[in-house]
């Protein structure tokens, strides 16, 4: 039996964002900045380089998505709009680049050094799906950052707009389980949003497997939003894309058993695996001890 209460929000106060300047990148850092815009957070957007400096593959400061560009599309702030005009939204933004030899050896240095409370990354899938979710950069940017992780998929719809910034969360799939525990991805797609100002959410707990039958947890109230359970039988990967295939949620919020049985799940068949399917986002959430 599940109850409801209400939860206690943590601050996101560093936002990262690895980018590699593609259309799926352009995708992620529309979320990444409309999340940061909403938290009033630090937004970090690092590219790594490994060219030369003086070469004819030198990166320029304005390769980097626009953010003053953005937040006029948005209409946020006026075309020609000053830089400190970012400021005074509450918004804080580096561009970083960096020309390491070894991207991914960077990325996980810095992830390491400048602990991200949100990692928001570009997930190119079965094009380019090694080079995210692969064995060396699974470890430095999931298993090491123990960070939420947004990861948002080239194909299918992502719930910001790049076009305008309009967030769409209606529908939230929370795949859980009595192991991990889910109650911290129950309480973080909740304050997604709410930050977002998305206010006739419908979240979705899908249990697979009957035995044991639905964990109990507390659901957070908000007036509007909409809690529903469903248990299926099956396996756990199946069942969660055929429920993603079948409902078309705008996110699946998954609970991680901490950092190193969620570098265990990367390596293994659920969480990859629904990554590659799934037609939506996913925020893996780590579970509290």
């Amino acid at each position: 039996m599940n109850e409801t209460k209400e939860p206690q929000s943590e601050a996101l106060i560093r936002i990262l964002h690895p980018s590699d300047f593609t259309r799926a990148s352009l995708i992620a850092f529309a979320h990444a900045l409309k999340i940061a815009l909403q938290s009033k957070a630090e937004l970090e957007i690092v590219h790594v380089a490994p060219h030369k400096i003086g070469s004819d593959k030198d990166v320029h400061w304005s390769d980097f998505p626009g953010v003053r560009a953005t937040l006029a599309r948005w209409q946020i702030l006026p075309v020609d709009a000053a830089v400190d005009e970012i400021a005074k939204l509450g918004l804080r933004v580096k561009k970083i680049l960096n020309s390491e030899s070894d991207p991914l050896a960077a990325m996980t240095h810095y992830c390491e050094t400048h602990p991200p409370d949100l990692l928001v990354l570009a997930t190119h899938q079965r094009e380019g799906f090694k080079r995210w979710l692969h064995k060396p950069v699974a470890e430095p940017l999931a298993r090491r950052s123990r960070a939420l992780t947004l990861f948002v998929p080239t194909h299918g719809q992502g719930f910001i707009s790049p076009a305008n910034g309009a967030a769409t969360l209606r529908r939230i799939l929370i795949p859980v389980d009595h192991t991990p525990n889910a109650q911290a991805a129950v309480e973080e797609a909740f304050f997604l949003a709410q930050g977002l100002a998305c206010r006739d959410a419908h979240f979705k707990l899908l249990h697979v497997g009957t035995e044991k039958g639905m964990p109990t947890l507390f659901l957070p109230h908000h007036p509007g939003y909409q809690w529903s359970e469903r248990m299926v039988n099956g396996a756990a990967v199946e069942a969660i894309l055929r429920e993603d295939a079948l409902w078309s949620p705008d996110l699946i919020a998954f609970a991680t058993q901490g950092h190193r049985d969620f570098l265990d799940a990367l390596r293994g068949s659920t969480t990859e695996r629904v990554l590659r399917g799934a037609h939506c986002p996913v925020l893996a959430v780590p579970a509290r001890a």
